[in-house]
């Protein structure tokens, strides 16, 4: 596998604007409420051409310890963000930038949505619905109820709208 300099040098890249970009990403995501240093790894997972890097590659790449790289790595696979896959031949993981990351990543938010409402529909039923805190509960219900049925209806027209785009097939995107 190549490093991130020897990439950034093979296609022309300014390895110094790759990593302003990385951390500028990262901190946007960090004001969104992720994790710093997870926020961090995932950019440089996203910005990397391969979309995947070992522990050590970023380590290197982010000037953080193996020990950084871990905690990062274990929320990123929690949420769905990034999967772990083992270097062929090798007892290294690998770690990768799922395909369609923020399909997924959304995707994934449904099953949360669905247990919140569980939650909040058995808080209901313990507080009231006559209650101000019931009311409360029975509102956010009805709200993550409405969100659901909107983002499955935008993930269905964000399928059939991707296919509109001249977006280069995955597979055959050139390898690093």
């Amino acid at each position: 596998m190549t490093s991130e300099t020897e990439q950034d040098v093979r296609s022309g890249r300014d390895a110094e604007a790759v990593s302003r970009f990385v951390e500028r990403f990262a901190s946007e995501m960090t004001e969104a409420g992720m994790q710093r240093m997870a926020a961090r790894v995932f950019a440089a997972l996203l910005a990397d051409d391969d979309g995947s890097m070992t522990s050590a590659e970023l380590a290197m790449a982010l000037q953080i310890s193996p020990a950084a790289v871990s905690g990062a790595i274990s929320y990123l696979t929690q949420v769905s963000m990034v999967g772990r896959e083992r270097d062929p031949g090798s007892r290294r993981d690998r770690y990768r930038v799922h395909d369609e990351v923020w399909y997924t990543t959304f995707a994934s938010r449904d099953q949360v949505l669905t247990r919140w409402e569980n939650a909040l529909r058995e808080g209901v039923r313990t507080l009231g619905e006559d209650t101000p805190a019931g009311a409360r509960l029975a509102e956010t219900v009805a709200f993550f109820e409405f969100l659901q049925a909107e983002l499955s209806g935008m993930m269905d027209r964000w399928r059939e709208h991707r296919k509109t785009l001249d977006l280069p097939a995955r597979d055959s995107l050139p390898q690093a």
